[in-house]
């Protein structure tokens, strides 16, 4: 098998870590026939809600893909600017579009995983390369998903 194969293999396996659902719950098998009225609902032994892990993976992925495509890409300040204060979605349509520009970015960075050299450094960063972003945002959002489900369970709404 030669390196073109090899790398063909790793692409192919950081997307489907992108979307989830192999060794974890995807993003959407996560929020899955959750009740509208739970969004919002804080567990008292965690510190968010589900609308805030929402929005952090949303504003996280966002941040990750478009400092990876783009010089001029001001990050949000750490780590105030990356999570929501308020605990609900203002409405459904706040609701929906999170979401939509989760799947969207999700998809604009596996589009970007195929068009480039994943392992040479982002000009414009201190080390990091796309293949780095990808292992990061897949990383960072398991880790949240995760956190969505065990709510979820502990509020009785999975499973």
């Amino acid at each position: 098998m030669g390196m073109n194969d090899q790398h063909n293999i790793l692409i192919d396996e950081l997307v489907k870590l992108l979307n989830g659902g192999n060794a974890h719950a995807s993003f959407e098998d996560a929020l899955k026939g959750l009740p509208a009225e739970l969004r919002g609902v804080k567990h008292d032994q965690l510190p968010y809600t589900i609308w805030q892990l929402v929005e952090h993976i949303r504003i996280a992925q966002w941040d990750m893909l478009k400092f990876s495509k783009h010089e001029k890409h001001q990050s949000p300040k750490w780590p105030d600017e990356y999570w929501v204060k308020e605990t609900t979605p203002a409405n459904e349509a706040a609701w929906k579009n999170s979401l939509k520009q989760i799947d969207d970015d999700r998809g604009e960075f596996i589009r970007f995983l195929n068009e480039g050299d994943i392992y040479k450094a982002i000009p414009h960063g201190d080390g990091q390369s796309v293949l780095r972003e990808a292992l990061q945002i897949a990383d960072h959002n398991a880790y949240h998903i995760a956190e969505i489900v065990v709510i979820r369970r502990l509020l009785g709404a999975w499973g």
